[in-house]
């Protein structure tokens, strides 16, 4: 009897997905959604923090290389006697000793203390002179 009523469903030609099964779809859909979203949102987020401090870490020997010449002499790469150090170190400079620096501020100018930070994509990195670490904020 059963096989029956199955025989005669099929002979029928029944096609087509009815209303419950669309909206158990639609549900299932919402539920990945629900938790997919805020791992993408997250997972940006972290990825443009550590892009962030990577662009920070590369510039540091560009930094470095720019305190070495800047030794307070006649050649200076700012051409300035009276200026030692850091002082005179400006993003375009420092491309210029490498040009793969990815900066946005240089800032806190002195002989022995600079500030460097990258932001981009809502995330900042910054690191305080030589001895500093990268930290997730901006310059002050």
């Amino acid at each position: 009897m059963l096989i029956d009523k199955l025989r005669q469903r099929l002979k029928q030609e029944e096609s087509g997905f009815t209303l419950i099964e669309l909206l158990i779809v639609l549900v299932i859909i919402g539920i990945l959604l629900a938790i997919a979203v805020p791992s993408y949102i997250g997972f940006k987020a972290r990825a443009a923090q550590t892009a962030a401090q990577a662009n920070v870490r590369s510039a540091i020997p560009a930094v470095e290389a720019y305190y070495a010449d800047n030794e307070g002499d006649a050649n200076d790469i700012d051409l300035n006697a009276a200026t030692s150090g850091y002082e005179g170190m400006t993003v375009a400079r420092l491309q210029g000793i490498d040009a793969g620096v990815k900066l946005t501020t240089v800032k806190n100018l002195s002989t022995v203390s600079y500030c460097v930070e990258f932001t981009g994509g809502g995330k900042s990195a910054r690191k305080i002179a030589a001895a500093g670490a990268i930290e997730k904020l901006a310059c002050p």
